[in-house]
């Protein structure tokens, strides 16, 4: 197949709602980076709480919004992809818009009602119940409204532009942060996903296969959760995968602070921030294309190893410069496996599954941010503020990551096999 009939398959394969449903996605990851880039250094100093603390609630922020993805996947195979996406859009703009306004004077009488880390908690959970059903009718809209011979393309299109909402969530939170106030930030991302609330009111139709009928009921949305949630080889493949994400979030849970604290304080953390996206945007085409015939399960596990070892650069040498080294390597190693990853998980959902299955290949993320909250904001402790040591926390990091990628080799030899989808390769 020559490049031009390649080009007229991806010009044809897709369907409006693919197209509308990705552009919001791209609106709403810049929201939600630009949050999560700020958060963990607005916990810290402006609401003043300890490293350990602000990096748990930065975790908490990010674990809730993945894990409650697995539910909103199920929710989102009821209502519809459009009522969901639109629920969740206004959700997101009015959570955002809280999060920014903690410190405001008309929220004093419900901050002196209660710990102020409660009241932050509460606010931090509020994202996640958008995003929950944001993340599982993307990506199932994506499958469903993408014919099969270009769908590997379509993930990879969908990757893409997630990463540079991701890439322009932080670039703009840095200028709102440097120019306006950090409160703004999250101001702004409210303002972005607000506006998506109307583009899918307006544009996005629900994407139906023929054939396929929608969930008939919660109680039957409710089954194939217990049904994915009761396949053993299939949980204990994302629970290993967790360890990925586990590693993968201290570039934001941990980074940040680290770098401000033990290298720099006058570095702009949220432009630094921006390397992964960008390396993502200018590189996933491209490794796309190289691995399109390895197996799946392989891709995974490369790119788990990739991303576990680039922590060795920060150790050899912790400056900025080698900050943004790592961060582009771990970028090579996420852009390896992650279009795959849903790939492997979409092929494994039967029809009107889609969004139960995809909710739960967000399970890992949320597992990785919520577990490595706390791994992140205890070693800063013990190594940065207890024994002075602070390069010894990637030496903790490198190890997690390797270690994932050892045990994923031993499932891809030892458990997958016999699954329909352990030597999935894309050959299209």
């Amino acid at each position: 197949m020559n490049f031009s009939e390649r080009l007229h398959e991806i010009r044809t394969g897709f369907e409006r709602p693919f197209w509308v449903a990705n552009i919001t996605e791209l609106f709403e990851r810049l929201s939600y980076y630009a949050a999560f880039s700020s958060l963990a250094r607005y916990l810290h100093e402006t609401l003043n709480f300890g490293v350990e603390r602000a990096s748990s609630l930065t975790g908490l922020f990010g674990g809730l919004v993945w894990f409650l993805a697995i539910f909103g996947g199920a929710l989102a195979d009821r209502l519809g992809f459009r009522r969901s996406l639109s629920l969740a859009y206004l959700i997101l703009s009015c959570s955002y818009f809280l999060l920014g306004s903690i410190g405001s004077p008309w929220l004093a009488p419900v901050r002196n009602a209660m710990p102020l880390v409660v009241l932050v908690a509460i606010i931090l959970t509020l994202p996640a119940l958008g995003i929950a059903l944001v993340k599982p009718c993307v990506v199932g809209t994506t499958a469903r409204a993408s014919k099969k011979n270009v769908r590997s393309i379509g993930y990879s299109i969908y990757y893409t532009l997630v990463n540079v909402g991701g890439a322009a969530g932080p670039y703009l939170a840095s200028w709102v942060h440097q120019h306006v106030s950090v409160e703004n930030v999250f101001r702004m991302a409210a303002l972005s996903v607000f506006l998506m609330f109307f583009l899918v009111l307006l544009l996005f139709q629900e994407p139906r296969r023929s054939g396929e009928a929608q969930t008939a009921s919660l109680g039957q949305a409710a089954k194939n959760f217990l049904t994915v949630l009761s396949n053993p080889r299939f949980m204990l493949f994302l629970l290993i995968f967790s360890g990925y994400y586990i590693a993968y979030w201290q570039s934001f849970l941990v980074l940040p602070l680290y770098i401000h604290d033990y290298v720099n304080p006058k570095s702009d953390t949220e432009l630094i921030l921006v390397t992964d996206s960008l390396t993502v945007i200018a590189l996933q085409m491209v490794v796309s294309f190289f691995i399109r015939k390895m197996a799946a399960l392989r891709a995974i596990t490369l790119g788990t190893l990739i991303s576990g070892s680039a922590w060795l650069i920060l150790i050899a040498r912790p400056t900025v410069p080698m900050a943004v080294l790592t961060i582009f390597v771990v970028a090579l190693g996420e852009i390896t496996q992650q279009p795959r990853y849903y790939e492997y998980i979409s092929r494994l959902a039967p029809p009107g599954q889609q969004g139960t299955y995809m909710g739960f290949a967000f399970l890992p993320i949320g597992i990785g941010s919520l577990v490595g909250g706390w791994f992140g904001g205890a070693l800063l402790h013990h190594f940065g503020e207890v024994t002075h040591q602070p390069a010894r926390i990637w030496w903790a990091v490198t190890a997690v990551g390797v270690l994932t990628g050892a045990l994923l080799w031993v499932y891809d030899k030892f458990v997958a096999r016999g699954s329909p989808a352990a030597d999935l390769a894309t050959t299209e």
